[in-house]
């Protein structure tokens, strides 16, 4: 049984707590070499909540952070969570609409932007509410991005004064995370700080020591990534940052920097097991790998690589309330009822909000006693708060099913979100972009199997009469409006959407029957 966390446990504090007992001890080490002690990272946070006061961003205020280098990324989020402000952790890929959305959605107050996305926030900035961006760049001197005023980060940190720390409590508001929605735009999820140190409290204890290091080849401007961090500052241990996952790279950088635990998402774990075996595949320091979802080869996977493994369910909204152990199971589960804080409870239930039966397929609903550990609702959206929110549960839109045992199956999204390469993409910003295509009149978008446990995205088309769509312009096109992971790799042109006669919804099963067809345009066969 867990203890029940404190405000001692949260980032910023336990950051302060372990610069004071170990301050030579590195946090940060980045593959290529470049290294963050505790010590220097509070000294880092110092500088910047006075740069941050300096410039009259008081605590409390909405930063986002859009910053292509992994390190650097996860340096602007332990300055930007320690000065007191709401962190907004953008996608790197993010550029025009999107990106637009999410300034707006958000209401950003100023934006840590590498020197190399300056000229996308440059244009996206039109009409928002930015007054600041702040250049992670040195020698930055360019005055202004757009019409915002805009300084480098030397000058930003330099004769900065000196504040009081900033010690969050666990009611008080780490974050937004943006998820995909299935109806409408992505949202902006409300993260408190106990919700946001709940995202990776559920795994085993001894998945990392004091001291020992935790490998994570993710994106720090996602959850997983952020999580990862959050739990190895939590357990005063050593983040290992590569800037994405290369399976090529992936035993070598566990040997080179002694990482005992791991962190994969998605398709990364049917990657890792489809190389090529070696003899001394196990000859590795890695005790403990956390992965989701698991794969049908998992007992073989723990013996081949001389590791051990565990999974969990979870989602931007919801910390992971269902989890294994390391004795997990069949590779299917996603586990059972995290034991001890923050005590969730769960339940599967039928459209109208009753229980289904042991057995039976439901939505997931879950709530909590403890305050705070679930999120705040989507901010500045009150009617979708109010539809995740309703009868004292969060609905998930998830599909599982729970056998006699207590243990979850994961079995659909109820949603129409896709997910691709560990990213989930909203099929309604997808169509979105599609629809502004002149040749088209109607679209669908949905998800296929890409043969490694996720999806590629598909598009129903249905072409304007008299007007033509040419395969590789239509692609091409496509690629300058969304960012790349979100560009479809399949395109159907179809007479017509199918729909209920009676509710009108586009029935999205009936495309994912048919799937890929002898007329579909493959975009990796076009280019």
């Amino acid at each position: 049984m867990r203890v029940e966390i404190t405000s001692a446990d949260l980032a910023p504090n336990a950051l302060r707590r372990w610069a004071d007992e170990t301050p030579e001890q590195i946090l940060l080490h980045h593959v290529d070499g470049r290294v963050l002690s505790y010590g220097d990272a509070v000294g880092m946070c110092d500088a910047w909540a006075g740069g941050f006061h300096r410039r009259g961003i008081d605590s409390g205020s909405v930063v986002g952070i859009f910053v292509s280098d992994t390190f650097d990324c996860a340096r602007a989020w332990l300055a930007v969570t320690s000065a007191g402000m709401i962190a907004v952790p953008v996608n790197t890929a993010h550029m025009g609409r999107m990106l637009r959305h999410v300034l707006a959605t958000a209401r950003m107050r100023a934006v840590v932007a590498s020197a190399d996305l300056v000229g996308r926030l440059s244009e996206a900035s039109v009409d928002s509410d930015l007054t600041d961006v702040i250049v992670y760049d040195e020698e930055w001197s360019g005055g202004r991005v757009g019409d915002v005023a805009a300084v480098g980060l030397r000058e930003f940190l330099s004769g900065t004064p000196s504040v009081p720390p900033f010690c969050p409590e666990l009611h008080d508001t780490a974050m937004f995370l943006f998820t995909s929605g299935s109806t409408g735009p992505s949202k902006a999820v409300v993260i408190p700080w106990a919700a946001s140190h709940s995202h990776w409290s559920w795994v085993p204890e001894d998945t990392l020591m004091k001291g020992e290091a935790l490998y994570a080849p993710v994106a720090m401007f996602h959850n997983s990534g952020i999580g990862a961090l959050q739990y190895v500052v939590w357990k005063g241990g050593r983040l290992v940052i590569r800037d994405r996952f290369s399976a090529s790279a992936f035993w070598a950088d566990i040997r080179m920097s002694g990482a005992v635990a791991c962190g994969v998402v998605g398709p990364m774990t049917s990657v890792l097991w489809s190389q090529n075996a070696e003899p001394d595949d196990a000859e590795n320091p890695l005790r403990s790998l956390v992965l989701g979802p698991m794969i049908e080869q998992m007992e073989e996977f723990e013996q081949r690589f001389g590791t051990r493994v565990c999974t969990a369910y979870g989602m931007t909204e919801v910390p992971s309330m269902v989890a294994t152990g390391w004795d997990h199971g069949p590779w299917q589960t996603s586990g059972a009822v995290v034991a001890g804080w923050p005590w969730p409870e769960l339940a599967l239930v039928d459209e109208h909000d009753m229980p289904v039966a042991v057995g039976e397929v439901g939505e997931l609903v879950v709530r909590t006693g403890a305050p705070w550990a679930l999120n705040g609702g989507y901010f500045g959206d009150p009617a979708a708060t109010a539809e995740a929110w309703r009868n004292g549960w969060f609905h998930t839109g998830d599909a599982l099913r729970q056998d006699d045992e207590g243990r979850f199956f994961f079995v659909d999204r109820m949603k129409d979100t896709i997910r691709r390469r560990g990213e989930n993409i909203s099929s309604f910003e997808v169509e979105s972009v599609v629809l502004e295509h002149p040749a088209v009149v109607a679209c669908a978008a949905f998800g296929v199997p890409d043969g490694f446990g996720g999806d590629d995205v598909m598009v129903a088309v249905v072409v304007r009469e008299g007007a033509a769509l040419k395969p590789a312009q239509f692609f091409e096109h496509l690629s300058k409006e969304m960012p790349s992971y979100m560009v479809p790799r399949y395109i159907d042109v179809v007479i017509e959407i199918p729909h209920n006669t009676t509710t009108l919804r586009v029935q999205k099963f009936v495309l994912r029957d048919r799937g890929v067809t002898s007329t579909t345009w493959d975009r990796s066969v076009i280019a």
